[in-house]
């Protein structure tokens, strides 16, 4: 089932401040860059309580941000503070709160430490927070609610241009589906004797299996955007050192087929022919297949 979520540009502009509901929900997200904080500092949202990030430029190039993650009583009156902060040299931020009920002080701090592991365990940006605060006690219906609220921010973030909530890496295994009108979960084998590496197609991406191999350089042609990618796995150990090869020690997300062949292979490769089934057809034959 779908969902509808509605953006609202605050100035009128492409660029600038944005306001983002979704329906049925009690929540509210308010977006703006640095530059027009000024703006929209004097909305009523501002005076209430909230969790928050802040988006600067990651010190390691191989991540595309850099989140602070945090949780306030008043809003406005924390948000000053870090403007004020040289520490805290972001660039964007959002804030989300309660459109009915003002979320207490246990539910925001509930939803920050949440936001914190969440980003920490995806693997997807350099978080600030190095360690996630202790959940603090919650009634069950509550905890419920907070979980509920987490959800949409999830699906609100990604819109607005924060990405660090999704993830890297795949929590659960994907069996083999042989129906030939279903490819997900299917599974690919990397087309090469050198090394032993798997993909699964999914809603989430394309998976590169737990166990799989690649190799340890990249060639002098690997372009500087996978040349990135290969340091962020690195550096969040998903990919390990396992004797003359890497392995990798999760299942990992990729965008694209070619994508996973490329940290596999170790060089620029097209996945749509890398990638083959256990027929030894290539990844574009069976997509053609399934298409017909």
């Amino acid at each position: 089932m779908g969902k509808k979520l509605t953006v609202y540009m605050i100035d009128g502009t492409e660029y600038g401040p944005r306001l983002a509901e979704i329906g049925n929900w009690v929540g509210k997200a308010i977006y703006s860059p640095r530059a027009t904080v000024n703006k929209i500092v004097n909305r009523l949202e501002f005076d209430n309580p909230g969790v928050y990030c802040l988006k600067g430029d990651p010190s390691n190039d191989a991540y595309d941000e850099r989140i602070y993650i945090g949780e306030a009583e008043n809003i406005k009156a924390r948000l000053k503070q870090h403007l004020s902060d040289s520490n805290k040299d972001f660039k964007e931020f959002i804030f989300f709160i309660s459109k009915d009920e003002l979320l207490t002080k246990t539910q925001i701090r509930y939803l920050e430490s949440r936001m914190i592991q969440l980003a920490i365990d995806a693997k997807s940006a350099e978080v600030e927070n190095s360690t996630s605060p202790k959940l603090p006690t919650l009634h069950e219906a509550d905890i419920s609610d907070m979980e509920y609220f987490l959800e949409q921010i999830k699906l609100v973030l990604p819109v607005m241009g924060f990405k660090f909530m999704i993830s890297s890496t795949a929590k659960t295994s994907h069996p083999e589906v042989e129906s030939k009108s279903d490819p997900i979960h299917q599974k690919y084998f990397i087309k090469t004797r050198t090394f032993k590496a798997q993909m699964v197609e999914t809603d989430q991406g394309y998976i590169v299996l737990k166990g799989s191999q690649a190799k340890k350089g990249l060639s002098k042609s690997t372009t500087e955007t996978y040349r990135k990618l290969r340091r962020k796995l690195l550096d969040t150990d998903i990919l390990v050192n396992d004797g003359e090869n890497l392995i990798f020690a999760e299942d990992a997300v990729f965008n694209s087929p070619s994508a996973a062949s490329n940290m596999v292979l170790g060089r620029n490769s097209n996945g749509y022919t890398e990638w083959v089934d256990k027929n030894g057809r290539d990844f574009k034959d069976v997509q053609d297949i399934l298409s017909d």
